[in-house]
């Protein structure tokens, strides 16, 4: 980003700006998700060509905000004499860091979002990593750039004056780290605290997070990968004693009435009626559900001790008596395709890709004193959508729990890129993240973005580990879930105007 800003400084036209802007930021994007390759080609059976042609325009549509944004900084730097940026000041970092802001706002906000890579991400194990809890990600986001770009403008300086105002940052840094995260990661300021029933804590249960390790071209295959989740899924589901298991993301990939016979009924009863003395266990089970007139969702059911009636197979069991969560936030061509674009379901190889949506705020899953709130896949990636369930506080969730399936995208970078994602949501809520993978990473995150446990990617096993969910709200939480994105765009947008009025003003 400081090569971008220096380059920027020295655009004698705007539309000099737009061009290194779209440049940097499809650059950007290709390096950040070029896994997406993988899930296309390898498993969607799109020819190469096509496949990269996708990504990169995917790329360069989504880099035209940055380049709207670049040339509008350009317009307005009319502070910058003959490609000299001799009158760089703080004020015009701040107009910067407002329109990068802006840019990555778009790729959350239009066209169902995709802000994969977003720069926050970046300070996750900086010394501000614990500012998230205040402004979120997109706050961090802010920061980085007007950082960047006041940096930029140290160099036309005198040299004492630069010496003088770096020692100054760096001083405020450790001041910062000291401030922020004091030994391993512990805050001087939480906003939570264990997680409370009746005003009694509750004692960290145990979780076992299934990892089965289906390979990607099997998974939708019925002599391979659908009989072996089946059994692999289903036997450690009955076997485990852990307070709670939990799936991936569809791995019982049928539907109810398609499962055989007697499966489900095996598993309903098993955790809805347990035998007497037996220790009480709940599970998270990621299945799809649905049917063709009422069309199909990506969904978990949650199973846990009932007190009356024997518990059947029958749609009816399903809908009353188990809990249910249906994947709000789908990913475009992969869950959903709009109409216009159902010919490209034709030429790609991916099974249960046309899903209904489920609502934003839906009720936890209650369990021994802890209110387990599920996502699927990418959702944790939209911190704004999970804070609506912090509207009122005696129904918010003490824990998150991601179910996902990034067997699409190989043994890549792509895993790490989520496992942070993960992680940069638990320090923004201080709640727990637990996630359970088909292939990775399987983990336990505390209420400090610190992973405490995790299972070897691509391997077939059982992650169990304690987990104390947590009660309270971080201001984030509390900011974020009333008013949504809405501050963080009349900052940007206010800063920008007050930067265009002085600039008119000034001529």
């Amino acid at each position: 980003m400081l090569a971008l800003v220096w380059q920027l400084c020295r655009c004698t036209s705007a539309r000099q700006g737009a061009w290194l802007g779209w440049l940097f930021a499809t650059a950007m994007q290709c390096a950040t998700w070029w896994w997406l390759f993988i899930s296309l080609h390898t498993y969607g059976g799109l020819a190469s060509g096509l496949a990269v042609l996708a990504i990169v325009g995917l790329a360069g549509f989504l880099a035209l905000y940055h380049a709207v944004v670049c040339a509008v900084f350009v317009r307005l730097s009319s502070v910058y004499d003959a490609g000299r940026p001799t009158g760089h000041t703080a004020s015009s970092a701040l107009v910067f860091a407002a329109l990068w802001l802006l840019a990555e706002l778009g790729r959350v906000a239009f066209f169902t979002g995709f802000p994969w890579g977003e720069g926050g991400y970046a300070q996750l194990d900086g010394p501000f990593a614990n500012l998230a809890k205040l402004v979120g990600v997109h706050g961090l986001t802010f920061a980085s750039a007007w950082v960047g770009a006041a940096v930029v403008g140290l160099a036309p300086r005198p040299r004492w004056r630069s010496v003088l105002s770096v020692a100054a940052v760096l001083v405020l840094a450790g001041v910062a780290s000291f401030a922020l995260k004091v030994d391993k990661g512990v805050s001087l300021f939480t906003s939570t605290h264990p997680a409370a029933v009746s005003g009694i804590a509750t004692k960290p249960f145990t979780v076992a997070l299934l990892q089965g390790n289906i390979a990607q071209n099997e998974k939708f295959l019925g002599g391979s990968g659908i009989p072996d989740a089946l059994e692999w899924y289903g036997e450690q589901l009955r076997r485990s004693t852990a307070s709670l298991v939990v799936t991936p993301e569809t791995a019982l990939p049928l539907l109810p009435e398609q499962l055989p016979e007697g499966y489900l009924a095996d598993l309903l009863n098993h955790f809805m009626q347990p035998e007497p003395g037996a220790s009480p266990t709940a599970a998270l089970v990621g299945i799809p559900l649905g049917s063709s007139q009422q069309g199909y969702t990506n969904s978990v059911i949650g199973l846990k001790p009932v007190v009356t009636g024997p518990v059947g197979a029958s749609p009816d069991d399903v809908e009353s008596r188990v809990y249910r969560y249906d994947k709000h936030h789908l990913v475009p061509f992969g869950e959903f395709v709009h109409p216009l674009f159902k010919w490209f379901l034709a030429i790609v190889n991916m099974p249960l890709s046309d899903f209904n949506r489920g609502e934003v705020s839906q009720p936890s899953f209650d369990w021994q004193g802890q209110r387990v709130a599920p996502n699927i896949c990418y959702e944790d990636l939209f911190g704004e959508e999970l804070a609506a369930r912090f509207i009122d506080p005696a129904t918010s969730p003490t824990l998150f729990v991601n179910i996902s399936n990034i067997g699409w995208f190989g043994n890549t970078i792509a895993i790490d890129q989520h496992l942070n994602i993960s992680r940069m949501r638990a320090i923004e809520f201080e709640r727990p993240m637990i996630r359970s993978t088909n292939t990775g990473a399987t983990a336990i995150i505390d209420h400090r973005g610190q992973v405490t446990h995790a299972l070897e990617r691509h391997t077939r096993g059982v992650l169990v580990g304690p987990v104390e969910g947590r009660s309270g709200i971080t201001p984030y939480a509390w900011w974020v879930s009333r008013f949504g994105l809405w501050p963080w765009w009349a900052l940007c947008l206010g800063l920008v105007g007050v930067a265009a009025v002085g600039r008119r003003q000034s001529r």
